[in-house]
């Protein structure tokens, strides 16, 4: 998601600079405030005007540019979320879902897309029946989604539609836009799964992560990181999420299992 134009950079000023009038850092994590703050420094030697922002130090998500702070392609057409998930920062970060205008973009990043109206997104699935490679990696909710919805995606041939199953509660909904999506490939379906949140076991996740894969959507573990530390978990831990989230891997188990 990174940009890659010539003004992007990672890490420290590089010996040759560009000629710039501001430099921005973007922090994305809380755990990453002090390298941001240090980078901020080290910028600072070569440039009047340094900004330090982004989802973790809370500034506003008004509106998107495309290209800035994520690479070219990658696309918000909203901003916010009307759900309460107690894990989610998104409500108390962005407020209520606001739709924006829609640019061109293949990616898409909306926190709860399927929430926009139905005007809104009729005009998402026009503009993107010019592009390629379409993605819609913000995640898809299984709750919102209708067969209207569906065969609009499907007329799109997405490479990959995310979904997600943060809870046991999730599976069921998830079962349904399974049923929606009929003979679409596991490929194509995928599911980010939360894992490690709220005192849930290994056993646990590790019956869900299959629970989402006999559904027959592609699983991808996340482990649960609280907003104001990082959690190291335990290396069982550690090696169900990297096994959970490589598609070779997670095949080997299953044809195991």
């Amino acid at each position: 998601m990174t940009p890659t134009d010539e003004y992007a950079f990672i890490g420290d000023p590089p010996m040759i600079r560009p000629e710039a009038s501001e430099v921005h850092i973007s922090c994305t994590f809380t755990w990453d405030i002090p390298e941001a703050q240090r980078l901020a420094q080290a910028w600072g030697q070569y440039y009047s005007t340094v900004r330090l922002g982004g989802p973790a130090l809370g500034s506003p998500a008004d509106g998107f540019i495309p290209g800035r702070y994520v690479k070219s392609g990658m696309l918000f057409t909203s901003r916010g979320c009307n759900n309460h998930c107690p894990w989610c920062l998104v409500p108390e970060r962005e407020g209520r879902l606001r739709e924006l205008p829609i640019q061109q973009g293949h990616n898409i990043l909306d926190n709860n897309v399927l929430q926009c109206s139905k005007p809104h997104l009729d005009a998402l699935f026009a503009m993107l029946r010019q592009q390629h490679d379409i993605r819609f990696s913000g995640g898809l909710d299984s709750r919102l989604l209708t067969e209207d919805i569906a065969e609009q995606l499907r007329s799109l041939r997405a490479k990959f539609l995310f979904f997600a199953c943060d809870t046991p509660e999730a599976v069921k909904s998830l079962e349904r836009a399974r049923h929606i999506f009929g003979e679409c490939s596991r490929e194509r379906l995928r599911c980010f799964v939360m894992i490690g949140y709220n005192g849930e076991s290994l056993d646990q996740a590790e019956e869900r992560l299959k629970a989402v894969w006999q559904i027959g959507f592609m699983p991808f573990a996340q482990l649960y990181q609280p907003p104001d530390r990082h959690i190291t978990y335990p290396r069982e831990w550690r090696t169900l999420a990297r096994v959970w989230s490589r598609p070779a891997l997670m095949k080997r188990a299953m044809r195991h299992d």
